[in-house]
């Protein structure tokens, strides 16, 4: 084929563009067409998801506006939502949409919605989210406390949690004498004052059998509630932590001989109950000695019928493994301790020992009152 040459205006001109080429009719498919713009709005939705949960993970890790410490009550049955409502109320989580969504989310994604715990918690500033729903999911509450005194009457110790202002409800089983441990007992706000009683009965429990079972061999206690009566003898003879084990050996030794107890306290116990610690009796007057007593030691052979109080672990030990003397008999040396003898000749000298400080005390005391003349 002959190509025809161009003449000089025909070279001139420029060559036209080859015409685009037909569209695909695959293209064209509206199918297509939805399934494109399906991806394109997955791929936009996952990366504004993405972006939220990164915003909003760091919102609820960040320091929140809390600027000193609160105390928050959380009531049983609040929910999440009256949770993040108490919250805000008291500027702990911030009070906006925003703040109450991310809290909300956040302890759902975790899991923990039904797992808040109840009680009183005390938020530091700049407490985090995470850490409040950490807080309340362990249940780090505020704890309180209430101490017994080692010897105290369950009728004393019915009166402290009886008193206690943290407690609840109403005592509806008084514990029998010596079946609470005096030790010091936390619990949360609101927590029911029966509940605090129960506790320390079962405490008493426990450790009475733990040592039952290591108490040395030959004692002249038949029981574990013989052990709690001789026990609050020895509790409320000594308060000195030294003195108990022998004081303890003293009255092992008496009932070994069949010899009486005489301690001074089983008479007021005997008398006044419970009561008879609430009122300074340090001195038993010959009418309260002599008046029939069924707890009066000088009166009864062997144990008292039940304690004279509630003991501490260190006095049932004590007779759990007293001191293994000849000691017969104990008097009080003026230091706020005894003085111990194996004879009766031994004890009435150091008697007359404790008599005559009781007396130049005395005319100290007077010596004070007496009145100054002035010339």
């Amino acid at each position: 084929m002959r190509i025809k040459p161009k003449s000089p205006r025909e070279a001139l001109q420029p060559e036209q563009a080859p015409a685009p080429p037909q569209r695909s009719r695959h293209v064209r498919n509206p199918f297509v067409i939805l399934i494109n713009m399906v991806i394109t709005l997955t791929v936009f939705g996952l990366a504004a998801v993405g972006a939220a949960l990164y915003i909003g993970k760091h919102k609820f890790e960040e320091p929140g506006p809390l600027s000193k410490e609160t105390t928050v009550v959380i009531s049983s049955g609040a929910g999440l939502s009256g949770i993040t409502s108490r919250l805000t109320a008291e500027g702990i989580i911030d009070d906006s949409v925003l703040d109450e969504w991310v809290f909300n989310l956040g302890i759902r994604f975790y899991k923990n919605a039904t797992k808040l715990q109840a009680g009183e918690y005390a938020f530091a500033p700049g407490v985090s989210m995470q850490e409040i729903m950490n807080d309340l999911v362990e249940g780090k509450a505020v704890t309180h406390s209430v101490t017994i005194p080692e010897g105290w009457t369950t009728a004393q110790i019915v009166a402290r949690v009886r008193e206690h202002p943290i407690l609840t409800g109403e005592i509806t089983e008084i514990p029998e004498e010596g079946a609470l441990l005096p030790e010091t007992y936390t619990f949360a706000r609101g927590t029911p004052r029966q509940e605090v009683l129960n506790q320390m009965k079962a405490a008493q429990v426990k450790l009475l059998t733990e040592i039952w079972e290591r108490r040395v061999d030959g004692l002249p206690i038949n029981s574990p509630e013989e052990l709690v009566i001789l026990a609050s003898i020895v509790e409320k003879e000594t308060a000195l932590a030294d003195e108990r084990s022998r004081v303890a050996g003293v009255f092992v030794n008496r009932l070994n001989k069949k010899m009486r107890l005489q301690s001074d306290p089983t008479i007021l116990y005997g008398l006044y109950g419970g009561e008879a610690w609430l009122k300074d009796r340090s001195a038993i007057k010959q009418s309260e000695l002599k008046k029939e007593n069924k707890y009066n030691t000088y009166q009864i052979d062997g144990l008292p019928p039940g304690p004279i109080g509630n003991p501490g672990r260190a006095a049932m030990e004590a007779v759990a493994n007293p001191s293994r003397t000849q000691d017969l008999y104990f008097v009080a040396d003026g230091t706020g301790g005894h003085v111990f003898a194996e004879t009766y000749e031994q004890h009435q000298d150091n008697v007359r020992k404790w008599r005559k400080i009781e007396k130049d005390r005395r005319q100290a005391e007077e010596s004070k009152l007496e009145p100054v003349n002035s010339n």
